[in-house]
């Protein structure tokens, strides 16, 4: 077959643009007599907004509008759950948003959004996972779950007291991970205005342009086919334009003011608004014969969702399905949790669950190896899916599986004392 593609090297389509600077990022395009936003944001992880006073703010020159959760048709969005404010009454996390700026400058928004007023009723915050997780603590979705665990998938495989009776070797450790932030290159930024037909066009930077169209919709309380969402160059995502942003808020000011509006975050407030990749408690212990084979593992897994749900069920459960990491384990007991805490919300994040896990299955494997003596790349050889192998949650795999292949090419380096692969 003879094609001008597969295998010669294609220029990307979006090439030149980058290099000769010419590619639009949101934060390139302007409109006539568009007017900015600016977010005022919590500086608390937990409370009810007593009273937000806007009469200063409103009273700067050049000040076009200030809005707040009263000023929202329908006050909520979220990917798997609409329980996110766009604009909050109820305080779940440090930086959500509680009123809005629209002004003639970005400068008169900046000081205009200072001078809000927001009366705020303190309210104790639970930061620790675990310590949420405990059923008296003050759940904070009750209209979602009666406790903050949001999910909780167990997987079962085998007999684990045969397992354990098995073991020659036992290693039983915690692991943990760390909040991360995508820190795209790019911060979020959007332009929204009416167009002739009186339809919404937000113009942005998203990783779900179907999406956030349904969302803008359900928040202004428009029909799906009032609203148009324009995807422009994406700066970077990761997983981190999988969420609501400025979106709606600034469709929010255009709608109500009938002009073009542009956002766009500093880098501070895009840490502060965005989602993060899940921080992630790992207790595991798994268990080897003399001869390097594995036959049990147990292992509990607390991810902190933070203050929404965002994909937090999705990510728990690949964190859970890839527990065992690449290896055959017969006997397996699995917990995976996502709780609810006043830290930043978390969602999707490159690996989505599966890399918090890989620190703490490939730490295992190296500590029994250790303890049995053999080198790290032997009890892989030992233990690695091949095809035919059974995943713990009882999946065949019957396609491609080249671990082998990978194992036996790096094995074959270090017999021949390679320094580089």
């Amino acid at each position: 077959m003879n094609t001008t593609i597969v295998g010669s090297r294609v220029i990307r389509e979006d090439a030149w643009g980058k290099v000769f600077g010419q590619t639009k990022f949101p934060a390139d395009v302007n409109l006539p007599d568009q007017i900015y936003g600016v977010v005022v944001r919590s500086p608390h992880p937990h409370a009810r907004v007593r009273k937000i006073n806007i009469d200063q703010a409103m009273g700067l020159p050049g000040v076009v509008t200030v809005l707040t959760a009263k000023d929202v048709p329908h006050n909520s969005h979220g990917v798997l759950f609409r329980d996110q404010p766009v604009l909050a009454d109820y305080i779940r996390m440090v930086g959500d948003p509680v009123a809005v700026v629209g002004a003639e400058t970005i400068e008169i928004a900046r000081a205009a959004a200072k001078l809000v007023d927001v009366d705020y009723d303190l309210l104790p915050a639970v930061f620790d996972p675990e310590e949420a997780m405990i059923p008296d603590v003050l759940p904070l979705h009750p209209e979602l779950r009666p406790t903050n665990i949001l999910y909780h998938l167990p997987i079962r495989r085998g007999d684990m007291d045969k397992g354990w009776d098995l073991a020659d070797v036992v290693i039983e450790r915690d692991y943990s991970t760390q909040h991360v932030d995508h820190a795209f290159l790019q911060p979020e930024a959007v332009l929204a205005y009416v167009d002739e037909r009186g339809h919404m066009v937000v113009q942005t930077a998203t990783q779900y342009a179907h999406y956030d169209r349904g969302e803008i919709a359900h928040a202004l309380g428009l029909r799906f086919s009032q609203v148009q969402v324009k995807t422009l160059a994406v700066g970077g995502a990761f997983g981190g334009r999988e969420d609501i942003s400025l979106q709606i808020l600034a469709a929010l000011i255009a709608w109500t003011t009938q002009r073009p509006v542009k956002m766009e975050n500093t880098r501070e407030e895009s840490f502060y608004s965005h989602s993060k990749r899940h921080p992630v408690r790992m207790h595991y212990k798994t268990g080897a014969t003399q001869d390097g084979k594995l036959v049990a593992m147990e292992t509990k897994i607390i991810g902190d969702a933070g203050a929404y749900a965002s994909w937090s069920i999705n990510v728990l459960r690949k964190s859970a399905v890839h527990a065992t990491g690449p290896y055959e384990i017969p006997n397996v007991l699995i917990d995976s949790y996502a709780v609810f805490t006043n830290n930043p919300f978390s969602g999707a994040m490159r690996g989505f669950g599966a890399a918090q896990t890989v620190l703490a299955y490939e730490s295992q494997m190296d500590l029994l190896a250790k303890e049995l003596g053999i080198s790290p790349l032997e009890i892989r050889l030992r233990n690695h899916f091949k095809v035919g192998s059974t995943t713990a949650t009882g999946q065949v795999l019957n396609g491609s599986v080249p671990l082998d292949q990978c194992l036996a090419k790096i094995s074959s380096y270090l017999q021949k004392g390679e320094d580089t692969l």
